[in-house]
Protein backbone atom coordinates (compact mmCIF):
# COMPACT_ATOMS: atom_id res chain seq x y z
CA UNK A 1 0.00 0.00 0.00
CA UNK A 2 1.23 3.32 -0.69
CA UNK A 3 0.84 6.26 1.07
CA UNK A 4 0.99 9.89 0.90
CA UNK A 5 3.49 11.68 2.26
CA UNK A 6 2.25 12.82 5.25
CA UNK A 7 2.98 16.31 7.17
CA UNK A 8 1.67 16.62 11.07
CA UNK A 9 1.34 20.62 11.99
CA UNK A 10 1.22 21.03 15.87
CA UNK A 11 -0.89 23.94 16.18
CA UNK A 12 -2.71 23.78 19.60
CA UNK A 13 -0.04 25.28 21.73
CA UNK A 14 -1.16 28.35 23.95
CA UNK A 15 2.22 30.63 22.98
CA UNK A 16 2.44 32.51 26.93
CA UNK A 17 5.27 34.13 26.11
CA UNK A 18 4.71 35.41 22.93
CA UNK A 19 1.21 36.92 24.36
CA UNK A 20 -1.58 35.56 21.79
CA UNK A 21 -2.31 33.42 19.42
CA UNK A 22 0.93 33.51 16.74
CA UNK A 23 0.12 30.48 15.16
CA UNK A 24 -2.44 33.14 13.07
CA UNK A 25 -0.77 36.09 13.18
CA UNK A 26 -0.06 37.34 9.63
CA UNK A 27 3.34 38.54 9.57
CA UNK A 28 3.68 37.83 6.01
CA UNK A 29 4.26 40.78 3.36
CA UNK A 30 1.01 39.96 1.99
CA UNK A 31 -0.74 38.88 4.86
CA UNK A 32 0.97 35.35 5.24
CA UNK A 33 0.55 33.66 8.58
CA UNK A 34 3.72 31.59 9.54
CA UNK A 35 2.34 28.55 8.92
CA UNK A 36 1.53 29.13 5.19
CA UNK A 37 5.86 28.95 4.15
CA UNK A 38 5.75 25.85 6.22
CA UNK A 39 2.82 24.06 3.98
CA UNK A 40 4.96 25.93 1.16
CA UNK A 41 7.88 24.50 1.11
CA UNK A 42 6.70 21.08 2.42
CA UNK A 43 4.44 20.87 -0.89
CA UNK A 44 7.64 21.42 -3.00
CA UNK A 45 9.94 18.80 -1.33
CA UNK A 46 6.76 16.05 -2.78
CA UNK A 47 4.68 15.86 0.76
CA UNK A 48 0.69 15.21 -0.29
CA UNK A 49 -1.01 15.47 2.96
CA UNK A 50 -1.25 17.63 5.51
CA UNK A 51 -2.31 17.22 9.01
CA UNK A 52 -3.47 20.68 11.48
CA UNK A 53 -3.24 19.19 15.21
CA UNK A 54 -5.55 22.19 16.73
CA UNK A 55 -8.28 23.84 19.06
CA UNK A 56 -11.48 22.51 17.97
CA UNK A 57 -12.64 26.28 18.37
CA UNK A 58 -10.35 27.33 16.40
CA UNK A 59 -11.77 25.32 13.11
CA UNK A 60 -13.45 27.33 10.84
CA UNK A 61 -10.05 30.25 11.70
CA UNK A 62 -7.60 27.60 10.48
CA UNK A 63 -9.55 26.48 7.52
CA UNK A 64 -9.88 30.29 5.90
CA UNK A 65 -6.50 31.56 6.90
CA UNK A 66 -4.45 28.73 5.40
CA UNK A 67 -6.76 24.98 5.05
CA UNK A 68 -8.99 26.21 1.90
CA UNK A 69 -6.21 27.36 -0.04
CA UNK A 70 -4.32 24.30 0.62
CA UNK A 71 -6.79 21.91 -0.31
CA UNK A 72 -6.44 23.20 -3.51
CA UNK A 73 -2.66 21.22 -3.66
CA UNK A 74 -2.94 18.85 -1.20
CA UNK A 75 -4.81 16.77 0.96
CA UNK A 76 -5.57 18.30 4.17
CA UNK A 77 -7.22 16.90 7.94
CA UNK A 78 -7.79 18.56 10.62
CA UNK A 79 -7.32 16.69 14.60
CA UNK A 80 -8.35 18.47 17.78
CA UNK A 81 -5.68 18.16 20.74
CA UNK A 82 -8.19 18.57 23.94
CA UNK A 83 -8.78 16.42 26.80
CA UNK A 84 -12.27 14.15 25.13
CA UNK A 85 -9.09 12.50 23.66
CA UNK A 86 -7.10 11.54 27.25
CA UNK A 87 -7.48 8.26 28.60
CA UNK A 88 -11.16 7.34 30.15
CA UNK A 89 -9.55 7.14 33.67
CA UNK A 90 -7.66 10.07 34.21
CA UNK A 91 -9.47 13.35 35.01
CA UNK A 92 -7.77 16.74 34.45
CA UNK A 93 -7.44 19.06 37.23
CA UNK A 94 -10.18 21.73 37.69
CA UNK A 95 -8.78 24.51 36.56
CA UNK A 96 -6.22 23.27 33.86
CA UNK A 97 -6.72 24.34 30.41
CA UNK A 98 -3.10 23.98 29.14
CA UNK A 99 -2.51 21.16 26.75
CA UNK A 100 -0.36 18.08 27.71
CA UNK A 101 2.82 18.71 25.39
CA UNK A 102 3.52 17.48 22.11
CA UNK A 103 3.21 13.99 22.46
CA UNK A 104 -0.65 14.42 23.50
CA UNK A 105 -0.55 16.17 19.87
CA UNK A 106 0.57 13.46 18.07
CA UNK A 107 -1.45 11.19 19.57
CA UNK A 108 -4.67 12.84 18.75
CA UNK A 109 -4.05 12.78 15.11
CA UNK A 110 -3.42 9.04 14.74
CA UNK A 111 -6.58 8.09 13.27
CA UNK A 112 -5.26 10.70 10.15
CA UNK A 113 -2.13 9.18 9.63
CA UNK A 114 -1.46 5.77 7.95
CA UNK A 115 2.14 5.65 7.26
CA UNK A 116 5.29 7.53 7.99
CA UNK A 117 4.80 11.25 8.67
CA UNK A 118 7.22 14.38 9.49
CA UNK A 119 6.14 16.74 12.61
CA UNK A 120 6.51 19.91 12.88
CA UNK A 121 5.87 22.92 15.00
CA UNK A 122 3.33 25.66 13.59
CA UNK A 123 4.56 28.96 14.67
CA UNK A 124 8.21 27.75 13.33
CA UNK A 125 9.99 28.71 10.02
CA UNK A 126 12.35 25.98 9.55
CA UNK A 127 13.29 26.89 5.65
CA UNK A 128 12.82 25.07 2.24
CA UNK A 129 15.95 23.15 2.83
CA UNK A 130 14.76 21.34 6.03
CA UNK A 131 11.94 19.56 4.02
CA UNK A 132 13.78 18.82 1.00
CA UNK A 133 16.05 16.89 3.63
CA UNK A 134 13.65 14.89 5.28
CA UNK A 135 11.27 14.34 2.58
CA UNK A 136 12.71 11.36 0.47
CA UNK A 137 13.90 9.28 3.86
CA UNK A 138 10.26 9.49 5.32
CA UNK A 139 9.14 7.40 2.47
CA UNK A 140 10.97 4.03 3.44
CA UNK A 141 11.27 4.98 7.25
CA UNK A 142 9.59 1.78 9.32
CA UNK A 143 9.66 0.06 12.58
CA UNK A 144 11.63 1.42 15.28
CA UNK A 145 13.47 3.94 13.44
CA UNK A 146 12.90 7.74 13.50
CA UNK A 147 14.44 10.81 11.83
CA UNK A 148 15.32 14.54 13.06
CA UNK A 149 16.23 17.33 11.13
CA UNK A 150 18.97 19.16 13.31
CA UNK A 151 20.08 22.73 13.55
CA UNK A 152 23.72 24.57 14.00
CA UNK A 153 22.31 26.20 17.47
CA UNK A 154 23.96 29.41 16.00
CA UNK A 155 20.66 29.71 13.45
CA UNK A 156 18.04 29.14 16.16
CA UNK A 157 18.64 32.16 18.28
CA UNK A 158 15.95 35.42 18.92
CA UNK A 159 17.25 38.37 19.97
CA UNK A 160 14.55 38.89 22.13
CA UNK A 161 15.11 36.66 24.98
CA UNK A 162 16.31 33.12 26.15
CA UNK A 163 15.27 29.80 24.15
CA UNK A 164 15.21 26.44 24.88
CA UNK A 165 16.54 23.89 22.62
CA UNK A 166 17.38 20.32 22.96
CA UNK A 167 20.97 19.91 22.31
CA UNK A 168 21.54 16.84 20.59
CA UNK A 169 24.96 14.45 20.81
CA UNK A 170 25.47 12.37 17.62
CA UNK A 171 27.20 8.72 17.62
CA UNK A 172 29.63 7.40 14.88
CA UNK A 173 26.92 6.85 12.27
CA UNK A 174 25.25 10.03 12.35
CA UNK A 175 22.52 8.85 14.98
CA UNK A 176 21.03 10.61 17.88
CA UNK A 177 22.76 9.57 20.71
CA UNK A 178 21.46 11.75 23.24
CA UNK A 179 19.12 14.56 23.79
CA UNK A 180 19.17 17.38 26.32
CA UNK A 181 16.47 20.19 26.97
CA UNK A 182 18.72 22.89 27.80
CA UNK A 183 16.02 25.87 28.95
CA UNK A 184 18.06 29.70 29.14
CA UNK A 185 19.92 29.68 25.80
CA UNK A 186 20.90 33.36 24.82
CA UNK A 187 23.99 35.30 22.73
CA UNK A 188 25.29 37.50 25.73
CA UNK A 189 26.91 40.54 24.67
CA UNK A 190 29.98 38.70 24.51
CA UNK A 191 28.99 37.18 21.49
CA UNK A 192 29.46 33.87 23.08
CA UNK A 193 26.25 31.72 23.20
CA UNK A 194 25.59 30.48 26.48
CA UNK A 195 23.02 28.57 29.11
CA UNK A 196 21.87 31.52 31.33
CA UNK A 197 21.49 29.36 34.57
CA UNK A 198 19.76 30.67 37.40
CA UNK A 199 23.01 29.52 39.93
CA UNK A 200 26.84 28.99 39.12
CA UNK A 201 28.45 29.92 36.13
CA UNK A 202 26.70 30.17 32.47
CA UNK A 203 28.40 27.45 30.22
CA UNK A 204 29.34 28.66 26.78
CA UNK A 205 27.38 26.51 24.22
CA UNK A 206 29.34 25.78 20.67
CA UNK A 207 27.84 27.73 17.97
CA UNK A 208 27.27 24.57 15.41
CA UNK A 209 25.78 22.43 18.64
CA UNK A 210 23.52 20.65 16.52
CA UNK A 211 19.75 20.69 18.04
CA UNK A 212 16.24 19.50 17.81
CA UNK A 213 13.58 22.15 16.53
CA UNK A 214 10.83 19.36 16.91
CA UNK A 215 10.80 18.51 13.56
CA UNK A 216 10.66 14.59 13.42
CA UNK A 217 9.83 11.84 11.10
CA UNK A 218 8.23 8.78 12.75
CA UNK A 219 6.49 5.45 11.36
CA UNK A 220 3.20 4.26 13.08
CA UNK A 221 5.13 2.38 15.40
CA UNK A 222 4.99 6.20 17.24
CA UNK A 223 1.92 5.13 18.74
CA UNK A 224 2.03 2.69 20.73
CA UNK A 225 4.96 3.46 22.51
CA UNK A 226 3.78 7.35 22.64
CA UNK A 227 0.23 5.74 24.03
CA UNK A 228 2.03 3.66 26.55
CA UNK A 229 4.42 6.24 28.20
CA UNK A 230 1.53 9.00 27.86
CA UNK A 231 -0.48 7.05 29.86
CA UNK A 232 2.29 6.55 32.61
CA UNK A 233 2.88 10.49 32.15
CA UNK A 234 -0.42 11.04 32.99
CA UNK A 235 -0.15 9.31 36.05
CA UNK A 236 2.87 9.98 37.40
CA UNK A 237 2.23 11.90 40.80
CA UNK A 238 5.40 13.51 40.97
CA UNK A 239 4.62 16.18 38.56
CA UNK A 240 3.10 19.22 38.71
CA UNK A 241 -0.63 18.55 38.02
CA UNK A 242 -1.32 21.83 36.53
CA UNK A 243 2.07 22.26 34.56
CA UNK A 244 2.93 19.20 33.21
CA UNK A 245 3.55 18.45 29.60
CA UNK A 246 4.77 15.40 27.69
CA UNK A 247 7.33 16.45 25.16
CA UNK A 248 8.42 14.48 22.27
CA UNK A 249 13.04 15.41 22.93
CA UNK A 250 11.79 13.97 26.40
CA UNK A 251 10.03 10.47 24.98
CA UNK A 252 12.15 10.32 22.17
CA UNK A 253 15.34 9.71 24.42
CA UNK A 254 13.66 7.43 26.86
CA UNK A 255 12.47 5.17 23.65
CA UNK A 256 16.15 5.35 22.40
CA UNK A 257 17.47 4.20 26.10
CA UNK A 258 14.35 1.49 26.45
CA UNK A 259 12.99 0.41 23.46
CA UNK A 260 15.58 0.60 20.71
CA UNK A 261 14.47 3.10 18.76
CA UNK A 262 17.17 4.96 16.28
CA UNK A 263 16.84 8.48 15.27
CA UNK A 264 18.89 9.24 12.35
CA UNK A 265 20.08 12.81 12.84
CA UNK A 266 19.32 14.92 9.34
CA UNK A 267 21.36 18.48 9.41
CA UNK A 268 20.62 21.30 7.63
CA UNK A 269 22.11 24.66 7.28
CA UNK A 270 18.58 26.47 7.14
CA UNK A 271 18.14 29.07 9.58
CA UNK A 272 15.40 28.88 12.08
CA UNK A 273 13.00 31.97 12.73
CA UNK A 274 10.10 32.15 15.02
CA UNK A 275 8.11 34.15 17.54
CA UNK A 276 9.23 33.48 20.13
CA UNK A 277 8.67 36.77 22.04
CA UNK A 278 5.93 39.32 21.01
CA UNK A 279 9.99 41.22 20.08
CA UNK A 280 10.67 38.94 17.52
CA UNK A 281 7.59 39.26 15.18
CA UNK A 282 8.81 42.65 13.37
CA UNK A 283 12.60 40.34 12.62
CA UNK A 284 10.34 37.23 11.18
CA UNK A 285 8.28 40.06 9.16
CA UNK A 286 11.38 41.61 7.95
CA UNK A 287 12.83 38.29 7.00
CA UNK A 288 9.66 37.02 5.03
CA UNK A 289 9.78 40.18 3.24
CA UNK A 290 13.44 39.84 1.80
CA UNK A 291 12.95 35.92 1.08
CA UNK A 292 9.71 37.56 -1.44
CA UNK A 293 11.92 40.11 -2.76
CA UNK A 294 14.79 37.86 -3.43
CA UNK A 295 12.21 35.33 -5.22
CA UNK A 296 12.49 32.49 -2.81
CA UNK A 297 8.57 33.07 -2.18
CA UNK A 298 5.78 34.44 -4.74
CA UNK A 299 3.43 36.91 -3.93
CA UNK A 300 0.93 34.22 -3.96
CA UNK A 301 1.66 31.07 -2.22
CA UNK A 302 -1.75 29.15 -3.06
CA UNK A 303 -3.09 30.28 -6.15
Amino acid sequence: MEHKRTLLVMAAGMASRYGGNKQIDKVGPHGEILLDYSVYDALRAGFTKIVFVIKQDMYNTFRTLCGNAVERHMEVAYSFQDYSSLPPSFVPPTGRIKPYGTVHAVLCARGAVSGPFAVINADDYYGRDAYRVISSPLETLEGKNALMVSYALKNTLSENGTVTRGICERDQDGCLRKITETYHIRRTDDGLIRDLQEEGESPVLAPDAPVSMNMWGFSTDFFPLAERDFRLFLENPKADPMKKEFVLPAAVDSWMRNDGLKVRMIPTDASWFGMTYREDRETVSQCLARLHREGVYPDCLFP
